[in-house]
């Protein structure tokens, strides 16, 4: 059984991180230009950790991998993305990169960024996996980005509102969000904010008996089209609705769109709303979780109920 433990680094454990960027990329085959990671030591190591941290995998107590952090805006950058060859296959880099996605979502950073090389196939499908997508090329350098996703405690009706209006700003024709949750959690309160914030005529309202409303933009924008799936039988009924016609000029918003929108595009905002077991409490929990190219490039930044 393998104990594998992913430490937030400190100065104490300079000398472990730099023991594995050199077993790791020592062991790469020569790329040109070369790498400058056998190039770190404890002093630019120890300075990369004090000012913005990083990341130590341990095996049964040996050091088999490790990341170091940069902040640039609210992009968090992995620098050295380090496996010591000894331990490779054992999930070191799957369990590290996800500790850094925490750490990223707990800083309230809008995305993660990385650079491939693009002579590394194993590298590059491994970050596809993940859910990163090449946002730029530099030459032999792939720029890999993952939006991050948000989440907030919300506590009013009102404040689901003001997220959901805020997020509108970021929206534009082609986006489709999907939303998810209980039964009354307010999936139609965050929709109305949304309504509000692009802009749009009518009133929404949940659209259990009509399954898809459009409501035009009032100013020039992108319309809302407003879907519920709740009594929809598999994908093939969506597609029925046609929606294909109207997703690259409008936002569409699928109520009960789990296991079937994800399909109508490869960029989407996932959209989760919880209730508590209290009924009587209006308290909801939100997460959005950005997906595909198009948010790996800008992300999404909601300041309603940010922590400071």
């Amino acid at each position: 059984m393998t104990d594998l433990h992913v430490v937030d680094a400190t100065a104490e454990h300079v000398d472990e991180i730099v023991t594995v960027i050199h077993h790791a990329f020592s062991s790469r085959r020569v790329l040109d230009p070369p790498s400058t990671a056998l190039s770190e030591n404890a002093t630019t190591v120890a300075a990369a950790i004090a000012q913005y941290g990083g990341l130590l995998v341990r095996i049964d107590g040996a050091p088999a991998g490790a990341v170091l952090f940069e902040v640039s805006g609210d992009v968090l950058v992995l620098r050295r993305v380090s496996v010591d060859p000894r331990h490779q296959g054992r999930g070191v880099a799957s369990a590290m990169v996800g500790c850094a996605e925490e750490v990223a979502v707990r800083r309230g950073l809008a995305r993660v960024r990385l650079v491939a090389r693009v002579e590394l196939p194993d590298t590059v499908e491994f970050w596809r996996r993940r859910g990163y997508s090449v946002v730029e090329q530099q030459g032999q350098n792939l720029i890999y980005a993952k939006g991050m996703p948000v989440e907030r405690t919300v506590p009013t009706a009102e404040e689901m509102r003001a997220i959901a209006e805020e997020l509108a700003g970021q929206l534009r024709a082609g986006d489709v969000l999907v939303l998810s949750g209980d039964l009354g959690a307010g999936k139609t309160t965050f929709t109305q904010g949304l309504g509000a914030g692009l802009k749009v005529r009518g009133d929404i309202t949940s659209p259990t008996f009509v399954i898809s409303r459009v409501h035009p933009s009032l100013s020039g924008g992108p319309a809302l089209v407003h879907v519920d799936a709740y009594r929809l039988g598999g994908f093939a009924e969506l597609d029925d609705l046609d929606l294909d016609a109207s997703l690259e000029e409008a936002v569409t918003v699928v109520e009960w769109g789990h296991g079937l929108a994800e399909a109508l595009a490869p960029d989407r905002l996932d959209v989760v709303v919880t209730r508590g077991d209290d009924d009587t409490d209006e308290t909801r929990e939100l997460r959005i979780t950005p997906v595909g190219p198009r948010w790996a490039a800008s992300g999404v930044r909601i300041s309603v109920l940010e922590k400071n």
